[in-house]
């Protein structure tokens, strides 16, 4: 028998994402770093796109290594901007820059960025039950506010919409639809 999925998931790279990896609860702070540039890399795009990418991101970026990256210098950023491997937006990249920093502050305030992020949602996921793909918002109140904090920490590419993405992908809020495999799974 077929597995019914999240109807997004069409080619084997989504597909893969989507089984393993969309929806599943983060608590790593490196994985959350790399989720962050990764939807600000996206923003306009196609997820598709930053998937195909997203091997050359790690590599680009140090394996998404925030110390390292906070590091980055002009010279660095001028060859991540030839790097066609990546989306090669100097806005974008510089962001990834900056949000390294800002995020390295969290990280020195809080402890850990995931004892930051969780908050917006009291330490625990949100478990939508969704039945179709249109209903899901494109933003939240959690969202909203998450955007506006992170703003105000210094990060960029943090708007409401990013964030929300940035949540179905960390697995601060289960958006499978409720007939996909996935949803039952992810407690």
């Amino acid at each position: 028998m077929e597995k019914i999925r999240c109807r997004w998931a069409t080619n084997p790279l989504s597909i893969q994402y989507h089984d393993e990896e969309w929806g599943v609860p983060v608590h790593d702070d490196r994985r959350f770093f790399e989720f962050l540039i990764l939807e600000g890399a996206q923003a306009g795009l196609s997820w598709d796109t930053i998937l195909k990418k997203r091997e050359n991101y790690r590599a680009a970026f140090d394996k998404f290594d925030p110390e390292i990256v906070a590091r980055y210098k002009a010279g660095k950023i001028a060859s991540l901007l030839k790097d066609e491997g990546i989306v090669r937006n100097r806005l974008k990249v510089a962001s990834a820059v900056g949000n390294a920093k800002a995020f390295l502050n969290v990280q020195k305030e809080f402890g850990t960025f995931d004892r930051y992020i969780w908050q917006f949602t009291g330490g625990k996921p949100i478990r939508n039950q969704w039945k179709s793909l249109g209903k899901l918002p494109a933003k939240t109140t959690e969202s909203d506010a998450m955007s506006k904090d992170l703003r105000k920490r210094g990060f960029n590419f943090v708007g409401s919409t990013i964030c929300y993405a940035f949540m179905q992908a960390t697995g601060i809020v289960n958006d499978h639809v409720v007939e996909c495999f996935r949803w039952k799974q992810i407690k």
